[in-house]
Parts: structure tokens; sequence; C-alpha cells
């Protein structure tokens, strides 16, 4: 695919747009505006929604090989996961992963999925890496007693926390697996609290023994303003195994899901992320790009 180039003075305003310029480690935050969303490059066939990859597709591959993979696809954004940007990376490492980001034309635009606790340092800690990094959002699984630490870390630092559900293990459902929960946590919690839900983890709770039909898009619908990110994928559950979107046997209607966006007035990240065939996931990655592009066309009619 032929790609205009990304300028450096055009990926250093996309990485600092909507949260203030990213100071070196160490730095004291600035007073940061909300966590906002890079603008979607136009032409590319995402409409109005800002598109990427979840780095954790190539999970099998090492990060400079992710990174120029996602470039192959087109993609202009990456969420990574902490197997390709670790967490006790150096200031030096960071700036050399941005660099490559940079080279490659690609954005970091959140990381995840992270854990939280009541440790406010520790917390702190992965927010300076964000930071540094130069996303607006963690995507996260939060620990319950974590809420008034994050409460005041999104409003320090200006970055979002979105809250993931993971479908099913075993007998049991992940604490955050419905728009229901999170709700219920975060309602009187900061407005920068919200979600990245997972429309293949949303498929997989309709498995035995839990038995729970949440249709993504309304899932979409109820958590409103609250949507700050999404995993899109689609999953075949009597296989138990990801499938590209709308593929036999799996579950997700795209379209419906984009509508759902589309009347919340979403704003945030899509990251498309695909479990299957870890070691060589290129071919169904392009053909869910297909997809996706096939669903918004339709949404534009």
């Amino acid at each position: 695919m032929n790609r205009s180039p990304m300028t450096r003075r055009s990926f250093l305003a996309t990485s600092a747009a909507g949260v203030a310029a990213v100071p070196a480690l160490g730095q004291a935050p600035a007073t940061q505006s909300p966590a906002q969303p890079a603008q979607p490059a136009q032409g590319e066939g995402f409409g109005p929604f800002l598109v990427g990859c979840q780095s954790y597709t190539f999970r099998s591959f090492n990060r400079e090989r992710a990174i120029t993979s996602i470039a192959q696809l087109g993609m202009r954004f990456v969420e990574f996961y902490n197997g390709h940007v670790p967490l006790n990376s150096t200031e030096a490492q960071i700036n050399a992963i941005r660099r490559l980001c940079f080279d490659n034309g690609i954005t970091p635009i959140a990381f995840g999925v992270e854990g939280f606790t009541n440790n406010h340092d520790a917390n702190r800690a992965k927010f300076e890496f964000a930071r540094a990094l130069g996303v607006r959002y963690l995507s996260a699984d939060p620990a319950p007693n974590s809420f008034d630490s994050l409460d005041r870390l999104v409003a320090d630092f200006g970055i979002g926390i979105a809250i993931h559900p993971h479908g099913p293990s075993g007998q049991r459902l992940h604490q955050w697996y419905s728009s229901e929960v999170i709700l219920n946590a975060i309602r009187t919690h900061h407005r920068l609290i919200g979600t990245c839900l997972d429309t293949g983890h949303l498929i997989r709770c309709a498995q035995p023994p839990h038995n729970r039909n949440l249709d993504p898009a309304a899932e979409v619908r109820a958590m409103g303003a609250r949507n700050f990110g999404l995993h899109l994928k689609d999953h075949d559950n009597t296989r138990r195994t990801d499938v590209v979107f709308g593929a036999q046997g799996g579950s997700l209607n795209t379209l419906n899901v984009l509508r759902a966006l589309r009347e919340v007035n979403f704003g945030g990240y899509l990251s498309i992320e695909y479990e299957a065939n870890a070691s060589n996931p290129m071919d169904d990655m392009r053909a869910n790009i297909v997809a996706l592009r096939a669903a918004v066309r339709q949404l534009q009619a």
C-alpha cells in the first residue's frame, strides 16, 4: 500500500495531541488537558475512526518486526503491550522505540493491558512510563481498591485509564466482564476512568457455563462517553478461537459496533487484535482490515 510518509513534525504533533508535551523522565507533569486521541488520517478507509493494532497480535515477533509488520499492513497507530515495550525501559530505550515508530510512520496511542492496585507509587510509575512513551491511554485491569489512586493520577497526567474486560477463565468470569460491572465501579470516579471494551471477550461470555449473551454494540452504548478504546476482534465460540471479522462461526457484527460508536460520539482508539495464528497473523490481519473498511463504507453510505 502506498502511504505518504509521516514527517517528524506531524509525528511529534500527533504524539502530543491532547496531552501536554512529553517531558523527560523524572520531571513533574505539567498541567494537562484530558486525554484526547490524535486525528484519524484521511483517505485510509476508516472514516472518522482512529484505527491501529494491538501489538499483542504480533507477540511471537520481536519489537522491530512487530512495528514493521504493522506498517506493512498500512496501519499508523499502535497499542503496545509490555512484551514489546517493557515497563522497566530506560529513557534512552523509550526514545529509541519512539524513533523506530517514527521511522515506520507509526504513532503509539495506548499501552496495556496493565494491572493497578492501591500502591500509589507503583501506579504512578506506570503513568510516568506512559507519559514518556507518549500514549494517551492505559488499557487496564485495575483492582477495585485502586480507584482512589487512579483518580489522582488521571487528573495529574491527563492520561486515561481504559478498563479492559478479559473473557471467562474456566468457571470464572473476569472481574470487569461487562459494561454493567464496570459502570457500577466507576460512575463516581474521575471522567478519565473509562473502558477499552473487547468485542472478542464479550462474545466469549456466551460460552457455557456462563451463557451471558453480551452484545458488543449494546455494551458500547451502555458505556457512552466512557468509551476510550476498543479491542476489535471476532470469536468462534464453538471452536474457541478468534476468526476474521464476519467469518463463518464468528459472532461479531462489525457494522453494528461502528454504528454504536458513532451514536456515542466515540473519539478514542480502535485496536484491531487477533489472537489466533500468532506465528503468522499477517494474512488474517489483512482480511480483518478489508472487512473493517467495508463496514466503514456501509456506515457512511
